[in-house]
């Protein structure tokens, strides 16, 4: 464009990421935080935030806070390290007020006034203390080990989001010792943190957590207790593997996540009851008062899921949504054969995962199968339980026993994810998978994998893509789209990408695949000034981009110089938003909302209306230089007609949501849209289970010929 605007970072132009970060926890607090939805629900949402804040103290403050010490300058939003970790600090701290007050004052009560009860213990009768005594003493006390703090020795390893409980003692003859002792007790995760008292009108619980503080003092006799108090600690796991290291990658990583069970503490969460152990711990990990959180409240919740599953009180969780069968996958009909009618889409968890799991199951037994070739980042399961292992690596390590051609890439440096990873790998390896432990430098984030079939004399490739994992548990609650396809040119830039990722291979062009680091984000700049293009010589233009989050400055300046050029820029972001819309000469054309609901949004899906030539792509990538600088990502076109014009569809209808969705102002302040007198309200997560009702129902497709099986023996 001739009339291209210099941009230059300025405040103005960019929010901070992990500000809005923070503000997008807020957002599923508000959810939380609404009276109208089921009890259970409402703190699943606040569990969710916790949690959040927690890896993000551990990631994102961390990686600041040693900015901050290096005396870096600051982002391109123009806040400095020391303004962005106040800022954090002042939020996040009335986030978590907000959310315990939420929990203590109406979900608690809620439950408690409905016959499930929390007692604490200012409210223990004397026959639940008479039980709780006689719980701990049988069931708790063996277990747990105290262990004496020393002055000037170092403490012992708390590992991050452990509970602890912290005592300050006295020895009851003062006369003989007048010193003071400090003493930790790790509760162990092994222990269930509910204890049922018995009760015959109601429903009531006690938290482990309240009866070792209450009953703690059987540990330290000849002393008395003075103060006590429950604390965690998030430590600092913003750890790099080092990358020259390839014979024993596994063992570098393996040393990433010692080192990061015992890094520096980054935030400290405690109970109210001793401003003394306090401060003491705090000294001795060096925080300060913004790195200190006072929670009069269970840590952790989302160990506290249990409870929804009690029987009896099924009306305080949220009606399981329904997941719909996906159309034209019949058990009398092969994937193969499927999938030689068309394309298919998939869109979870409103339809199944089952047809994503049988492709590999089928491939894993079928004899025609020669290779399967993928790529896993997060599997879920646990390698060590058979009854908890991922039914797609059963099927990749059924398929090596099998005799065929198996590999897979795993990535190691999937964070937080390592451990489960190198298990699996381990794992696939003894199946006889060949296994490729990522690649240097680069995370492999693309979910793509190819199976090679020998039909009719040749080799036929089928292939999935997808925006979201090979996992079939996240799968039920992540919003996700995948594609079927064998179509040649997209089987062919897949086998150039595995290639790559599995061999030597130089960059090699691709027809219809772009790959990050490499194209993906010039693919993604050249399109949107395409369409700013389109709009100065006056042709139908408009862009609608759904992603998890927008922070890279070069596809923010793109999209405002599209403003500029008068294009219609609408884009649903989940979580981080750096872009500032509806500034006037700048981003005016742009819209920005985000919708928080009962599914958690996570596709990615980018549209370009290309003067009526409409393209549609989906991709693993969301828009932040991690995703397109340092990662193998995977953009891939929708090329079916039928199929583009519904996911299109689908992508316009995000933007007519206004049950669920907020609209982000210039101001940064995000504003939750609600029906305006008259207009019917719209809940795309809601209209989306309806359209699978409605796919579900119909005949899918069915071709009018009969097909004919072969044998191949001889061939």
């Amino acid at each position: 464009m001739s009339n291209e605007t210099e941009l230059s970072p300025t405040p103005a132009q960019y929010f901070n990421r992990d500000v809005s970060w923070v503000d997008f926890n807020e957002r599923v607090l508000e959810e939380g935080l609404q009276k109208n939805l089921p009890l259970f629900e409402r703190f699943r949402f606040l569990s969710i935030v916790l949690s959040n804040f927690d890896e993000f103290f551990m990631v994102r403050v961390a990686a600041i806070k040693r900015a901050y010490k290096a005396g870096l300058a600051g982002d391109p939003s123009g806040l400095a390290p020391a303004e962005q970790l106040k800022v954090i600090s002042e939020k996040a701290h009335s986030i978590i007020r907000r959310l315990y007050d939420s929990l203590l004052g109406e979900i608690f009560p809620g439950l408690a006034n409905e016959g499930l009860e929390l007692v604490r213990p200012d409210s223990y009768t004397v026959p639940q203390m008479d039980f709780l005594e006689s719980f701990f003493l049988e069931q708790i006390y063996p277990i747990l080990t105290p262990l004496r703090i020393e002055d000037e020795k170092p403490l012992p390893f708390f590992e991050s989001r452990s509970i602890n409980a912290a005592f300050l003692l006295a020895a009851e003859e003062i006369e003989n010792d007048e010193a003071e002792r400090l003493v930790m007790v790790q509760l162990p995760s092994s222990l269930s943190r509910i204890i049922w008292l018995p009760s015959e009108d109601k429903l009531r619980w006690a938290l482990l957590d309240d009866v070792i503080l209450t009953w703690g003092s059987y540990f330290f006799p000849g002393y008395h207790v003075q103060e006590s108090m429950l604390f965690k600690v998030n430590r600092d796991a913003d750890f790099s593997v080092d990358e020259q290291r390839d014979e024993d990658f596994i063992e570098a990583m393996e040393e990433v996540i010692e080192g990061r069970e015992k890094s520096e503490v980054v935030r400290m969460v405690y109970s109210p009851g001793s401003i003394r152990l306090r401060d003491e711990l705090a000294k001795r990990f060096s925080l300060d008062s913004d790195h200190l959180y006072e929670v009069d409240g269970p840590f952790n919740p989302s160990n506290l899921m249990e409870l929804a599953s009690v029987t009896g009180f099924e009306q305080f969780q949220e009606k399981p949504w329904k997941i719909h069968a996906a159309p034209g996958f019949s058990d009398d009909i092969s994937v193969w054969d499927r999938l030689s009618y068309g394309d298919v889409v998939l869109h979870f968890p409103y339809q199944s995962f089952d047809p994503v799991v049988r492709f590999f199951q089928e491939a894993a037994a079928d004899p025609q199968v020669i290779s399967i070739k993928t790529a896993l980042y997060r599997t879920g399961g646990n390698a060590g339980n058979l009854q908890a292992i991922s039914p797609i690596v059963r099927a990749l390590e059924q398929a090596a026993l099998n005799g065929k051609h198996v590999t897979a890439l795993v990535e190691l440096k999937a964070r937080f994810d390592e451990g489960r990873n190198i298990s699996w790998a381990n794992r696939l390896e003894k199946a006889g998978v060949i296994v490729v432990y990522g690649l240097s430098k680069l995370k492999v984030h693309a979910k793509v994998t190819m199976v090679l079939r020998r039909e009719h004399e040749r080799i036929k490739r089928y292939v999935h893509l997808s925006t979201g994992n090979y996992n079939d548990k996240t799968a039920k609650t992540y919003e996700d789209i995948c594609l079927f396809t064998c179509r040649d040119e997209i089987a062919y830039d897949a086998g150039l990408l595995f290639n790559m990722i599995t061999g030597y291979s130089q960059k090699q062009s691709t027809r219809r695949l772009a790959i990050a680091p490499y194209d993906l984000k010039p693919r993604l700049l050249e399109l949107i000034e395409r369409e700013a293009g389109r709009a100065d010589q006056k042709y139908s233009s408009k862009i609608m981009i759904k992603c998890n989050s927008l922070t890279d400055i070069d596809i923010i300046n793109a999209l405002y110089r599209a403003s500029q050029a008068g294009v219609k820029c609408f884009l649903c972001v989940r979580g981080i938003c750096a872009l500032v819309p509806g500034v006037s000469g700048l981003s005016e054309n742009i819209r920005v909302i985000s919708i928080i609901d009962h599914y958690l949004e996570h596709s990615r899906m980018y549209y370009f209306a290309n003067g009526g030539a409409e393209e549609l792509y989906l991709s693993s990538a969301d828009m932040m230089p991690r995703n397109l600088e340092r990662r193998v990502e995977l953009l891939f076109p929708i090329l079916d007609e039928k199929i583009r014009v519904e996911l299109i569809s689908v992508l316009a209808a995000y933007f007519r949501d206004n049950c669920q969705a907020r609209v982000l102002g210039s101001d940064g302040v995000w504003k939750r849209l609600s029906p305006s007198s008259g207009e019917t309200p719209f809940r795309i997560q809601k209209d989306m289970l309806s359209r699978a009702a409605r796919d579900s129902d119909g005949p899918g497709p069915v071709k009018q010929e009969f097909i004919v099986r072969r044998s191949t023996v001889g061939e």
